[in-house]
Formats: structure tokens, C-alpha cells, sequence
């Protein structure tokens, strides 16, 4: 499932770098859960990070079977990553 969430995410970072964004796809769990990193200009503004998840959580679940949601990454995780919800 990883390498076509990451699929997905290449085609979609297209839309994402125009506006100075970026992501990263940080795990997928055998639970379905896909935890992404937003770098450059989504990584300051938490309204914006909740837009483009929800958006990226949605066409994921669209294009991937097996997707259950995506959480975020906390960006300045120790030993790994603490999801934000």
C-alpha cells in the first residue's frame, strides 16, 4: 500500500508545490493509517494543515483501498513520530 499512497502523493504534490508546500509521507500502518509531514509553507500554519489533510485524506481513500484516514505528524517528534489529530 506505501508505494501507491506514494503514487498518489507524486502526482498530488504537483498542486502543493505551487504554493511553496510540500509532503511528506512519513508511515502507513498495517492499520491503514497514513502519516504525512507538511514542509515549507503548510508546516507554520495549523489551518492550513488541517485543509490540506482532510483534501489529501480524501483523494487517498479515493485512489487507495485500504486507506482508513491520515493523521500529521508532529514536526519536531523525538524517536519517531507522534501523530496530531
Amino acid at each position: 500500500m506505501r508505494e501507491t499512497v506514494e503514487a498518489v502523493l507524486a502526482r498530488l504534490r504537483q498542486n502543493l508545490t505551487i504554493d511553496g508546500c510540500d509532503v511528506q509521507l512519513v508511515d502507513v500502518t498495517d492499520e491503514g493509517v497514513v502519516v504525512l509531514r507538511f514542509v515549507g509553507g503548510a508546516s507554520c500554519c495549523p489551518m492550513s494543515q488541517l485543509a490540506l489533510a482532510m483534501g489529501l485524506e480524501n483523494a487517498l481513500k479515493e485512489e487507495v483501498k485500504g486507506v482508513a484516514r491520515v493523521e500529521l505528524a508532529a514536526q519536531a517528534a523525538v524517536g519517531g513520530y507522534a501523530a496530531r489529530r
